[in-house]
């Protein structure tokens, strides 16, 4: 069961109207027929807003790749530790508190910086979680990597039915920007990519902590992953001197009416569930383009995709972390029990993660 969700949001809000106007300062002098073309492309993304966790100014000098994941490192310690206080104290979702000590299991997910050891070593010092306690990092695994955790938590969860763990997605996509880079796939990435830090509680069916949770929570059901050979153009890095280049395909919408559609079909006949008996899609935000092919496939209404739009409106893509938020939202509304519901994530490989939720009690 997913008893309980905290973010971590980056301190510096910066409007799309704003941003629009740095990307044109910075790159208009070089190249400007090409941006001005692009540039309706920050109006049309239905985002409003973003938060990062370097202000303005910063995008306006250049920075090597050291520098960027050195504040890669310190940052997303502080905002995944502000993400975990959140998620495991929070009211809404807690009866009281969980300990640290509680925790059985570390999955840190993150794509936008790299550290070995892993960021959880780093952040299992500044709380007093126990050493014995499991790890799962998981890199590399773009904005598919929020969904493809929650699965393995519940693999691992499945064979440890008395253990609790703790997701945790953190994505600082400002510090991945190439103020130098004037592809279109550089400047899509500009006007869709924000920060953000999520951190999810799951607890097995014979944890302890049950009894801490309220109110009716997602218990995932089944989930099932699909990766499309020869498809690494689609989505993902590109690792240069200057730092992690995006590489951002406009083929993605397309991809989500063929083999997204393909992915979704089977996993609902394998679940023995129609179309019509799922009551939200806890859908990753890709892009605006991304949510309406997913909604034309399904034939659904856009009310069952509301909080995948509010969340891209008032934050963005955040890479991984984007899933939790929308999930937060749709376990803060109360959903009745025994309804059923999707959570779904694309990534690079080309990859797809379905779950299946269903709504419970216990």
């Amino acid at each position: 069961m997913i008893s309980s969700v905290g973010l971590g949001i980056p301190p510096y809000e910066i409007s799309q109207t704003e941003i629009k106007s740095i990307v044109k300062e910075i790159f208009s002098d070089r190249e400007s027929r090409l941006v001005e073309r692009l540039l309706p492309i920050f109006d049309h993304a239905e985002i409003d807003k973003r938060q990062f966790v370097v202000d303005s100014e910063w995008f306006r000098e250049s920075h090597s790749f050291q520098e960027k994941n050195d504040l890669y490192h310190q940052l997303a310690i502080k905002h995944s530790l502000n993400a975990i206080d959140a998620c495991l104290t929070d009211g809404d979702f807690l009866k009281q508190p969980v300990p640290y000590e509680a925790i059985d299991m570390f999955m840190f997910v993150s794509s936008t910086g790299i550290s070995t050891p892993s960021l959880d070593t780093y952040i299992m010092n500044e709380r007093p979680f126990r050493e014995d306690a499991a790890r799962m990092p998981l890199w590399g695994l773009g904005c598919a990597g929020g969904a493809i955790g929650l699965s393995r938590a519940f693999d691992w969860i499945k064979a440890h039915p008395e253990k609790n763990v703790l997701v945790i997605c953190c994505e600082l996509c400002s510090l991945t920007f190439q103020k130098d880079d004037l592809q279109k796939s550089n400047l899509v990435g500009t006007a869709l990519f924000g920060d953000g830090v999520g951190a999810a509680l799951l607890m097995g069916d014979n944890s302890a902590y049950l009894p801490y949770s309220k109110h009716t929570k997602p218990r995932i059901i089944q989930t099932s992953s699909a990766t499309k050979k020869n498809s690494h153009d689609v989505m993902g890095w590109k690792v240069t001197n200057r730092g992690l280049e995006v590489i951002f395909s406009k083929r993605i919408p397309a991809l989500v009416r063929s083999f997204w559609q393909q992915h979704t079909d089977q996993f609902l006949q394998t679940v023995n569930i129609n179309h019509q008996s799922i009551h939200s899609y806890i859908a990753h935000p890709g892009g605006r383009k991304v949510l309406e092919a997913m909604e034309d496939v399904l034939q659904a209404a856009r009310e069952k995709f509301k909080y995948s739009y509010d969340v891209l409106w008032d934050h963005g893509n955040m890479s991984s972390a984007t899933v939790l938020y929308v999930l937060k939202k749709w376990m803060q509304t109360g959903i009745t029990e025994n309804q059923f519901s999707i959570l779904s994530a694309l990534g690079p490989g080309f990859s797809s993660e379905l779950l299946l939720l269903e709504w419970d009690k216990t």
